[in-house]
């Protein structure tokens, strides 16, 4: 049976490849976009991308999937440290959640090192570059296989 997975990436994130390079690396969101579809057809997954600048776009986003999907990866991005509503959107989810971050938020300015997030997500992937797209997806199959 083929699993859905979702991922959201939040503000941002589309100026991939472009924006702090030093920080973020030189994919782009469509570079990170093509590999985990290629990693998603090797396990007969579908996969949707969805990215917004807009918080709203995002909760109405996870409100709208939470019947149809076995698993979210999120990039809440900046949303990360603010966003109590895409928190309470996430913890409505009764599926595999993974918050990724391509830096380490806990290595970086105090304000980025809280993420409200993490509370409701079932784990997370921190400063290992655009690789921590692909390995949330290798940890989704495991928990979805499991039925976590």
């Amino acid at each position: 049976m083929n699993k859905k997975i979702l991922i959201i990436n939040g503000p941002n994130l589309n100026l991939l490849g472009e924006r702090e390079q030093s920080q973020y690396g030189k994919n782009t969101l469509n570079d990170i976009k093509n590999e985990c579809t290629k990693l998603s057809e090797e396990f007969n997954d579908e996969l949707e991308f969805f990215q917004s600048n807009i918080e709203g776009e995002i909760v109405n986003k996870i409100q709208q999937v939470r019947n149809e999907f076995n698993g979210v990866i999120i990039n809440a991005a900046g949303f990360t440290h603010t966003s109590v509503s895409i928190r309470d959107a996430l913890e409505i989810l009764k599926i595999p959640k993974i918050e990724v971050h391509i830096s380490n938020i806990y290595k970086r300015e105090e304000f980025r090192q809280k993420s409200l997030l993490s509370g409701v997500v079932t784990g997370g992937i921190f400063g290992l570059g655009t690789e921590c797209y692909i390995l949330a997806i290798k940890a989704l199959q495991s928990l979805m296989k499991n039925g976590n």
